[in-house]
This record gives C-alpha cells, sequence and structure tokens, in this order.
C-alpha cells in the first residue's frame, strides 16, 4: 500500500482538486430494506465517451444481511499531503464502507479492478470494545487516521455516539478519538478546519430515535438534535457547542470551505417545527467564539391531506426535508437537496452569508412524482444524496434516504434511481439515469466518485 510518492489523486490545494482529470467510475452504495440479501457497492460508468456509459459495470456483494450501508469514504486522500501527516504515501484505494444497522465496517480495494474486493471485516464487538460505539454512520480521511463517526454507544446503549479513530494501513479500531466530550451526547457528521485545529460535529438522534422512522413525538418535542459542537482537533476536546434553537431539528451535513484559509461552512437543517420549512445555516468564528447564522430558508409546500403518507396528513403541507446539502471545491456553488418536494437547488455562495438561488430541478417528490426526461413515468423518491465533481461541472443525486424514513414518507415504495446533473445549465443528463432494475432490487444511497470529490478530501494549502 506504500508508494515511493504521493498518490497523484492528492491534490496540496482546491485550485489543483478542481484542475483534475474527471471520474471515469462511481460508487454507489446500495442495500436491501428487507434485509433478505447483502447489500453491495454498485460501480458506475461516469466516462461518456464509453459504450457503457451511464451503466451499473461493476458490482460486489457484502458477505452478510442487513448491514443498510449509508456513508463512506476512502482510507486516504488528500489530507496527506498536509505538512504533518504521518502517513504521506499511502494511496487512495480502499472504500471504507460501514453498516449503519449491523454496525460492521468493510474495507473494499479498488485497485486494478472494476468491482471491488472485499479485504477485511470490522465486526461490531471490536468497534464495541475498542471503541465503545455502535452504527458507524460517516467516515472521513485525516491525515492521522481513518475516521468514523458512531450514532450509538457499545454493548446496547443508546450513546452518547462520536467518533472511532481506525488505522490507515491495517483498519484496526484504535480507540475512541474524544478525550473530553463536554456537553456533546448526540451525534451525525463531523468535519474540520484542519489547519484551524478546529473539529465540528452535529447532531441527529440516537439509534432508538431513527431507526425505525421518525417519530413525530420526539420531533414535536424537539428531541432530535439541533446543535453544532466545535471542537480543538488536536487535543480532542470539546471547545463550545452552538444551540441553532430547538424549533431546528437535525442539523445533520455539514460541509465547510475547501480553503484551508477560511473557518466558514454550511449546515443543513432538515425542519422547523413550527412551519416545517427546512434551512441552512453558515457557521463562523467571530469576536472570539463560534457562532451559526441563518442565510436560506425552504417553506414548506401545501398539499391536500389525501396526497400525503400519514405522518404528514395533520399538516396539509409538504416539508422540504433538506437531508444533504454539498459544496463544490472552489466554494462557489452550494447544492441543497430537498428529499421531501423533489427539488434540488443550486445557490451562488461566493458570499456565504448572503447565498443567491440561481437554479432549480424537480424530480419526483412525495407529491410531484417528478419525471426524468430519460423515462417518461412517475418517480418516487426526491433528491437525497448528492455528490458534486472535483471540477464542480457534475452533481450526482440519489434518492433514497434511510430505509424506514423511505417507507414512513414514501409509503408506496421509493423507487430507486441516480441522476446526473450538468452544473453550468443545471439541466439533466439524458443519457444517465440507472434506475429500477439496474441496482438488481436495492436502494441506492451514497456515491463516491473515483479519485475524490467535492465531500471527501481536506486540502493543507490554499
Amino acid at each position: 500500500m506504500a508508494l515511493w510518492t504521493p498518490d497523484p489523486t492528492f491534490y496540496p490545494s482546491p485550485r489543483d482538486a478542481a484542475s483534475a482529470p474527471a471520474e471515469r467510475l462511481a460508487y454507489v452504495a446500495a442495500f436491501d430494506r428487507r434485509a433478505a440479501r447483502p447489500d453491495a457497492i454498485a460501480v458506475l460508468d461516469t466516462d461518456t465517451t464509453s459504450p457503457t456509459y451511464g451503466e451499473v459495470v461493476g458490482w460486489t456483494d457484502l458477505p452478510n444481511t442487513g448491514d443498510e450501508l449509508h456513508h463512506f469514504g476512502w482510507n486516504a486522500c488528500s489530507s496527506a499531503l498536509c505538512p504533518y501527516a504521518p502517513h504521506p504515501h499511502v494511496e487512495r484505494r480502499y472504500l471504507v464502507v460501514p453498516g449503519l444497522r449491523s454496525s460492521r465496517i468493510h474495507i473494499l480495494d479498488t485497485k486494478d479492478r472494476i468491482s471491488p474486493e472485499i479485504v477485511k471485516v470490522v465486526e461490531p464487538e471490536e468497534l464495541a470494545r475498542r471503541a465503545g460505539y455502535s452504527r458507524p454512520h460517516t467516515v472521513h480521511c485525516g491525515p492521522d487516521g481513518l475516521y468514523v463517526s458512531a450514532l450509538g454507544g457499545a454493548g446496547g446503549e443508546d450513546g452518547p455516539g462520536g467518533i472511532a479513530v481506525l488505522d490507515h494501513r491495517s483498519f484496526e479500531v484504535l480507540g475512541r478519538w474524544e478525550v473530553d466530550r463536554g456537553p456533546q451526547y448526540l451525534a451525525y457528521d463531523f468535519w474540520w478546519h484542519i489547519n484551524h485545529d478546529v473539529l465540528v460535529t452535529s447532531e441527529w438522534g440516537t439509534p432508538s430515535m431513527i431507526e425505525d422512522g421518525l417519530v413525530g413525538e420526539l420531533l414535536l418535542g424537539r428531541k432530535y438534535g439541533h446543535k453544532l459542537h466545535f471542537w480543538d482537533l488536536r487535543k480532542r476536546r470539546h471547545l463550545q457547542e452552538v444551540d441553532l434553537g430547538d424549533q431546528y431539528q437535525m442539523p445533520l451535513e455539514l460541509r465547510p470551505a475547501h480553503d484551508p484559509t477560511r473557518t466558514y461552512g454550511f449546515v443543513g437543517v432538515v425542519t422547523s417545527v413550527e412551519d416545517l420549512s427546512a434551512s441552512v445555516w453558515t457557521w463562523f468564528h467571530e469576536d472570539g467564539r463560534w457562532q451559526a447564522r441563518r442565510v436560506i430558508d425552504i417553506p414548506a409546500e401545501p398539499a391536500a391531506a389525501e396526497d400525503l403518507p400519514d405522518i404528514l396528513k395533520p399538516f396539509g403541507a409538504v416539508p422540504p426535508l433538506v437531508t444533504d446539502i454539498d459544496l463544490s471545491v472552489d466554494d462557489q456553488r452550494l447544492y441543497v437537496s430537498c428529499w421531501g418536494t423533489g427539488e434540488i437547488k443550486q445557490y451562488d455562495v461566493s458570499d456565504p452569508f448572503k447565498p443567491v438561488e440561481i437554479g432549480s430541478l424537480r424530480i419526483g417528490g412525495i407529491v410531484g412524482n417528478t419525471a426524468h426526461p430519460a423515462l417518461d413515468a412517475p418517480l418516487r423518491g426526491g433528491p437525497q444524496m448528492v455528490e458534486v465533481s472535483r471540477d464542480g461541472r457534475r452533481v450526482y443525486v440519489t434518492n433514497s434516504l434511510y430505509g424506514s424514513w423511505d417507507d414512513q414518507f414514501y409509503p408506496e415504495g421509493v423507487g430507486a434511481w441516480l441522476a446526473k446533473i450538468d452544473a453550468e445549465s443545471f439541466t439533466f443528463d439524458e443519457r444517465f439515469f440507472p434506475n429500477g432494475d439496474a441496482f438488481r432490487g436495492l436502494r441506492p444511497h451514497q456515491v463516491r466518485l473515483q479519485g475524490g470529490d467535492a465531500s471527501s478530501d481536506s486540502y493543507c494549502y490554499p
């Protein structure tokens, strides 16, 4: 796994990453809601000159059932070029793929093959014994190890959630990242301002709060997460929490500026219990403390009760349900997926405190069921996970959130599809729309791009 020279897919700066060659493959985590057959990693051809462009060209079944693959990442990335990185010669070679329900972590080798090969499985007992966690969720590669967030505690405990660290090479669980947790209890995503030694975490809920669907009583009781936490990255100590207000439930995906000299970022909030709107906030450091400001509001859309799933009938509206956001590598464009209304929005965020909406597309949606131009048929599900290419020209979106939540909001079935958008014209690519049987009965969730993407790398040089 060691190289004499740095991996060519590592880039010192976001500028270098944006000028790199386009991806030719996309890796997609897909899961079986029934847990009757193994989940899989599907591999898509993204080379526009290929005769199999837009098709599933590789496939790897996992060894067990019931994993529910969710978010995954690379074993190593551009952070390996940071001046204090102890592993400058690792390769971006392995996909690190957690099962959110099973607590297993799968290591898949992508080198010199289309279909990745499973080379190691970290069993839940090791994660629990070494780090005290369960329900691994998000993977990020740091300069000193692999970081994996987890929603639950060990031994059946519902929490607290936190971060485990794995070795870059052996993938052994080294232990719990936090030395001083402070008031943090709920977990979800995490990212960092790596040159400023600051780590940021967000909140969803404990396993019992999310695994069987959204619990209306907990939502209306404002019991889901509503805070951001800021940490000393080197000392692994909690510094400060920022409460967005308990009406703003579930701040999920964190997208810090890629420019390592900047200390701001964006977080998407799923819903407000006051009006079912969704929002995006900018965090920043000012006057000696971390703060957050709401910069985007997306209102709910009125709908007839008979067109709504049971959970929404009393409200007579479709919430946007912002469940993912993604920031282009040049920090100029923010993409916001509204899984409920079936809308993907594009914002100019050159001023991170004054985003300007510059594009919108509809596909799927709880009420709209808007078709894709390549398939003249109603679609269920909506834009959920969103991934942007390094050069910012291509945007990929998938339609499944989490099995039990899919079933709540799309009780007639969520289907399976993955769409590609041209970022400049903000139109769907009609040649690229794998759907239905292409995913062999599984539901696609997150996408990772060959050589990295807008949400997998951190850079240490501007």
